[in-house]
């Protein structure tokens, strides 16, 4: 049974702990803070019984039963074929922990990092094995939402993207690579876009916080919870995607010419987005809904895997 390294057992470290132990990888998780290290593996369990309980897991006991947590991060690289970085997004804590992983791994171990911006390139460039370092980003939660945005420095390694994806392509995520070293990967640049043109909307009193919602969630995101926006374009004229752009590229670059400016996120336009999304959505029932997300993440996960015809762990 192969071994995998979580390092940092907040949100993140959690979904990949269940990632790992779901595919029956022995887990073994490591956090500086010995309180949040326990607590981190009761919610792995107790997420891996929900995830059964929507039936998404056969056998939420044996899946637990991988997760082990870790005294010390010795212990926990030990025989460890890969490891998932999950510490604060600051380019210096990543700089330093890497040069910890680096000396204390084995030298055919996968250090793979879920910085969800920064270049690999940022916090590998002094390390000796640098070749096997690379981003692996995840999309939260990732036992949930199986994407992975698998990003090298110039200097990694083929050897090591190509393992890298095949881990966890067998672990039942979705890797795509990045070909080039790019800020915010490609999930949060296509994600980003979207969310600027949102807040456009909202600032220049186009539409309201919720009719904004409503038309992704109802609107574009029926189509894109089964095919990514390029595909959708290929269907949407006669001719495919050539046909499509012949019809409507002018009508898009007119659009695009007047998206040049970026709104500032802050001030009156935040003031604005914050007061209807509680007004929609109390603050003391944000965490009730982030279960009540989880829970139809599940549902969805179920409806895609019964069509692919694919199996649970």
């Amino acid at each position: 049974m192969p071994v995998v390294a979580i390092v940092g057992a907040g949100l993140i470290g959690q979904g990949w702990a269940i990632v790992f132990a779901r595919a029956g990888w022995r887990v073994r998780l490591y956090d500086v803070d010995a309180g949040r290290l326990a607590e981190g593996r009761d919610l792995v369990q107790q997420q891996l019984h929900a995830l059964q309980a929507q039936g998404l897991l056969r056998d939420a006991a044996a899946a637990a039963a991988c997760v082990e947590t870790a005294a010390t991060l010795e212990a926990a690289l030990a025989d460890a074929v890969y490891v998932q970085e999950n510490s604060p997004e600051q380019v210096a804590v990543k700089r330093a922990l890497f040069q910890t992983l680096d000396a204390l791994a084995g030298p055919e171990t996968i250090l793979a990092s879920s910085t969800s911006s920064i270049p690999a390139s940022q916090f590998t460039d002094h390390l000796a094995q640098r070749h096997r370092c690379l981003v692996a980003h995840p999309v939260n939660p990732p036992y949930l939402v199986p994407v992975v945005e698998i990003s090298g420095a110039p200097w990694t390694g083929e050897q090591a993207i190509s393992r890298t994806r095949d881990i966890l392509a067998a672990v039942g995520q979705r890797p795509v690579v990045v070909r080039k070293e790019i800020e915010g990967f490609i999930l949060n640049r296509l994600q980003g876009a979207l969310l600027q043109e949102a807040f456009r909307l909202v600032r220049d009193g186009v539409a309201s916080v919720e009719d904004i919602d409503t038309t992704v969630k109802d609107g574009l995101g029926l189509r894109w919870s089964f095919m990514g926006p390029l595909e959708t374009i290929d269907l949407n004229a006669p001719g495919g995607i050539a046909d499509y752009c012949a019809r409507y590229g002018a009508m898009y670059a007119s659009i695009g010419a007047s998206q040049a400016e970026c709104p500032a996120w802050d001030g009156t336009l935040v003031d604005t987005l914050s007061r209807e999304r509680r007004e929609a959505l109390p603050a003391e029932d944000l965490a009730s809904r982030r279960f009540w997300r989880d829970e139809q993440l599940m549902r969805l996960m179920r409806h895609k895997q019964q069509q692919s015809g694919e199996t649970n762990g």
